[in-house]
């Protein structure tokens, strides 16, 4: 058996702060990166074409930094539970390396791969941890169970100390010519296109794929920005948010490097109000790995609610309406306008992804599962547990102290785009709409019908007593 190395490559497309390498380097100066297309992710109906094509920037910039630091990304495609076992036999591979995830189709599969992996002999190493500052098994109650209310475990997570970045791998060998065409002849391929896969983007990425630039995203925020997260954050015609979401998603910055950039932001404050936004950040780091340690421990989020009372709750699930709300044409301008952003960015700001939410569950009484799957099919940053745990809270049908929150549309945007010109931003229609009527959604219906803008589908008023009388039916 040769000293290679094989380190797989999923949710950690970069070289630096990769603790999985970083192991993998320790075992052998030979490291070759590996990334299988996986037909069970690629061939589902709620992939997103934004985020196939981020996704395959983030691949042909990490094979770039392989060569340069003397090794390459091989690139594989099929089922990985045979795909993975298979290359690391046909190039007698010493061991497959790398980083654990949380989602269980993830977990069924690395186990097979582990099944596989140990019945021919290679070596591999289980559990680690990288896209988490903290394991789910290292954030437990008093009582050792999971924690099901984001407040305590934020006071859990945080007393924790946080492990430093890691250093970036400068040193590799690559494959021999006779172990490159052993390689082809396992199907190694040339990395394909988003095109080539069946998907097709063609506006702008919110953020440019790859490590390079998911670098540069974090130290623009933390400069600046940062320091005013908590006042700016929910104001969605302010750019006032890191963006970094999608990075986080493949990994392409590692959470180490982005907690190191926080502490660091920390100790050049000035002021109580900049404390108070970089921990608010934070904050909101904390809640990403909450929803995770929800997923894997609480596996059955990913088809259903959390809360008994909302497993089979009553909804409407309205064609029509659901229909006008993915199209931002359900005639309140706050809603229609994320929708618009979303369709057409692939990104959606977090404050409207909350009021958008609400408004189909609450107002249009749609089961949240509904626009959970039409959020992934459409965002650059589409994550299960992120997705899942911010529709669930927005559904109340999730772990949440507070079961009952109903957004209202009018009194969001008064607050949050008070001067209309988010909306004016993604509602090009509405621009010479006055901002009081804008903001209120009490648009004349007259105006509306000459502008070509849609009155509302849904009194809100008569849709939250609605919804509160079948959730109080549901409870009795």
């Amino acid at each position: 058996m040769s000293d290679l190395i094989l380190f797989w490559h999923r949710r950690d497309l970069r070289l630096s702060d990769n603790t999985g390498l970083a192991i993998a380097r320790e075992h052998s100066q030979k490291v070759v990166g590996v990334f299988c297309l996986d037909p069970n992710i690629l061939e589902r109906d709620d992939v997103a074409p934004v985020r196939v094509t981020y996704m395959m920037g983030c691949l042909q910039h990490l094979q770039q930094r392989y060569t340069e630091v003397g090794s390459e990304l091989l690139i594989i495609k099929g089922n990985p539970t045979q795909a993975i076992p298979a290359l690391a036999e046909i190039l007698n591979a010493r061991g497959v390396f790398w980083n654990w995830d949380v989602e269980p189709y993830s977990q069924t599969r690395d186990r097979a791969v582990i099944d596989a992996l140990q019945a021919k002999g290679i070596e591999f190493i289980e559990k680690n941890w990288d896209q988490l500052l903290h394991s789910p098994e290292d954030i437990r109650t008093g009582s050792n169970t999971p924690y099901t209310v984001y407040s305590p475990f934020w006071r859990n997570w945080l007393s924790k100390p946080k492990a430093e970045p890691v250093a970036a791998l400068k040193d590799l060998t690559g494959l021999t010519a006779a172990e490159k065409n052993l390689a082809i002849k396992a199907g190694v391929i040339a990395l394909p296109t988003a095109k080539d896969l069946g998907f097709n983007w063609e506006n702008e990425l919110v953020i440019a794929p790859g490590e390079t630039a998911a670098t540069q995203k974090l130290e623009e925020f933390t400069y600046l920005a940062i320091n005013e997260y908590k006042e700016q954050r929910n104001f969605p015609a302010v750019n006032g948010t890191s963006q970094l979401s999608a990075a986080l998603k493949f990994g392409v910055i590692g959470i180490r490097t982005v907690w190191a950039a926080t502490k660091e932001a920390l100790e050049n404050s000035r002021s109580d109000e900049t404390n108070t936004s970089i921990v608010g950040w934070q904050q909101e780091l904390a809640w990403r790995e909450f929803y995770q340690h929800a997923m894997y421990n609480f596996p059955e989020l990913e088809t259903g609610a959390y809360r008994e009372v909302f497993k089979n709750f009553p909804y409407d699930n309205n064609e029509k309406y659901f229909q006008a709300w993915c199209e931002g044409k359900t005639g309140y301008p706050i809603v229609d306008a994320a929708m618009r952003q979303m369709n057409e960015l692939g990104w959606m700001h977090n404050r409207c992804r909350m009021i958008v939410a609400s408004f189909l569950t609450k107002d249009l009484i749609i089961n949240p599962q509904l626009g959970e799957k039409y959020f992934y099919q459409h965002l650059i940053d589409g994550d299960l547990s992120a997705n899942n745990g911010g529709w669930q809270w927005s559904a109340s049908s999730g772990m949440d102290p507070k079961p009952i929150r109903i957004f209202n549309p009018a009194s969001q945007a008064q607050k949050f785009d008070p001067e209309g010109d988010y909306i004016r931003e993604w509602l090009p229609e509405l621009r010479s709409v006055d901002t009081e009527f804008l903001i209120s959604g009490n648009i004349p219906a007259d105006e509306c019908d000459a502008l070509g803008y849609p009155l509302p589908i849904v009194d809100h008023k008569l849709q939250q007593r609605l919804f509160k009388e079948l959730y109080k039916q549901q409870t009795n």
